[in-house]
């Protein structure tokens, strides 16, 4: 599901690898949260979070939640937002290589990273879960306001858009754009300039800078994610759902 490579200054490169579009389902979620805690653990100085070319990943399973029951949505959802608030937390710095399309979990996963380089051309990211009848909580429109200001994060939130590489980059949804086959290259160069700072002044400041993300996952039990899980069982939601993943089969 992972592959897992070592480069110069301590960095290390994570890559989704679970074809064929990196969906996250629960066993992924948890797979990522023990490579992303072995990392630190193991004195990694900096974590690249890599897709294949083409697709970073594609949000959450769909099909896979809703095979799940209400415990099962509500374990899901937990380790989600457990691993959001260990990107939130991380003692190192983090880099999203954007390596194609973004929608959903994966531009969540995106946006808890401190930089996002992201190919140009036709691909796509946002946070479109309204258009599937999902709500974006409080604790994810944090982290998509932080980064591209209230009223940007509003506009995009509410209607669920899905907007291309150019227009990501215009308004800050990314950091930098380059060609598919060097996204993952600038994230290493970006990040290895990163660590180059004196090493304490810098990671000092960025605790500083991301206290308010850190803050909103400190306390996992204070999330709402029973209410959240309710949503999700929302009868409009479901038929929503319903309609993607046939949707989805039709094209296979």
């Amino acid at each position: 599901m992972l592959n897992i490579t070592n480069h110069d200054n301590a960095i290390r490169e994570i890559q989704l690898a679970r074809p064929p579009v990196n969906a996250l389902n629960l066993e992924l979620l948890r797979a990522l949260h023990a490579a992303i805690d072995n990392s630190v653990r193991e004195g990694v100085r900096g974590i690249v979070l890599s897709g294949t070319q083409g697709l970073f990943s594609a949000g959450v399973d769909v099909p896979a939640l809703l095979a799940r029951d209400r415990t099962g949505v509500l374990e899901y959802w937990r380790e989600f937002f457990s691993l959001c608030g260990t990107l939130a937390r991380s003692p190192v710095p983090l880099v999203a290589a954007i390596t194609g399309h973004s929608p959903a979990g994966g531009a969540v996963l995106a946006l808890f990273c401190d930089y996002r380089v992201m190919a140009e051309g036709p691909y796509r990211i946002g946070l479109n879960e309204v258009q599937v009848g999902l709500i974006v909580p409080e604790a994810i429109q944090l982290a998509l306001r932080r980064v591209v200001g209230t009223y940007r994060a509003e506009r995009l939130l509410v209607s669920g858009a899905m907007i291309d590489a150019a227009q990501a980059l215009a308004c800050g949804f990314v950091d930098e754009l380059t060609g598919v086959d060097q996204v993952t290259t600038r994230s290493l160069h970006w990040l290895g300039e990163l660590l180059a700072l004196p090493a304490h002044a810098m990671l000092a400041t960025r605790t500083l800078a991301r206290a308010d993300l850190a803050e909103a996952y400190a306390d996992l039990d204070a999330l709402p994610l029973e209410d959240f899980t309710d949503a999700f069982f929302h009868p409009q939601t479901q038929a929503v759902l319903q309609q993607l993943v046939a949707r989805l089969k039709e094209k296979k």
